[in-house]
């Protein structure tokens, strides 16, 4: 576990891991979202890259702007106050569709992005509401309907998702997220998003099916699209070594274009 053993670096309104050195890669988590998620993408890419992931304050936020907007905000103050030039986004879910605001509000800070189970066209949300969040079954349940194998839905994650469910001041901006993210459709901006983006899909997604994938494929004017087998909802989770062997090389290429 050495890479993710990182301290969480505070300052200012910020909390945040980094490592590494090279172009930024900075990771948007997801909604339900622990930055032990990336690990294994945080580990290889900081050999090559800084590799950033900064907490998003999902349940810090006010109810009224607890929306995909002041997200991609937050990350904008994110950006500016670390002076990163240009970033290369990668996002999983929520984290997508944050990236996608982002980069559709500041396109000159974006040089890539990444999206992988990503929301901003369709969902099929956490069935919009919970009412039998004390249901423990129930969320373990929900929680393995992310994943191809439900096994990856370990105790530990249920734990932590059950925990937030449960806590109303967290259900209320999980709703109102959710909310957010199914009326933000990010259909008609698609076009003016003139970047490299690596589309990395779960053939077996049924939060963000596989349709949304190809849809994306079709709108973004410069993506590449890969598939994962046997893979559900988050890829870098469950699938972590074939979405490295994707990913590194699709963004080694990046580079030595410009090189």
């Amino acid at each position: 576990m050495d890479g993710m053993q990182q301290e969480i670096i505070e300052e200012g309104e910020f909390k945040y891991i980094s490592d590494g050195e090279g172009p930024v890669l900075l990771i948007l988590h997801g909604l339900f979202g622990a930055l032990s998620n990336f690990k294994d993408v945080f580990d290889r890419f900081r050999n090559d890259y800084k590799v950033v992931i900064p907490m998003m304050p999902i349940y810090d936020l006010p109810v009224q702007d607890t929306h995909v907007k002041s997200l991609a905000d937050f990350i904008h103050r994110f950006v500016q106050f670390k002076q990163f030039d240009e970033v290369n986004l990668l996002g999983n879910s929520l984290g997508g569709h944050v990236a996608l605001v982002f980069t559709l509000n500041y396109p000159e800070k974006v040089h890539s992005m990444i999206l992988t189970g990503s929301s901003g066209l369709y969902e099929n949300a956490m069935g919009g509401s919970f009412p039998r969040r004390e249901d423990y079954e129930f969320i373990k349940q929900k929680v393995a309907f992310t994943f191809y194998d439900p096994e990856t839905a370990t105790k530990e994650l249920v734990d932590e998702v059950f925990e937030i469910v449960n806590n109303k001041d967290k259900l209320i901006r999980i709703l109102a997220l959710a909310k957010s993210a199914i009326r933000h459709n990010m259909g008609e901006d698609l076009h003016k998003m003139n970047v490299p983006v690596c589309l990395i899909w779960g053939k077996n997604d049924q939060i963000t099916p596989p349709d949304v994938a190809d849809e994306f494929h079709k709108l973004l004017p410069q993506s590449d699209l890969y598939w994962i087998d046997k893979c559900g909802h988050a890829p870098m989770m469950e699938r972590p070594l074939e979405f490295n062997d994707i990913l590194e090389p699709w963004m080694s290429k990046l580079f030595k274009k410009e090189a």
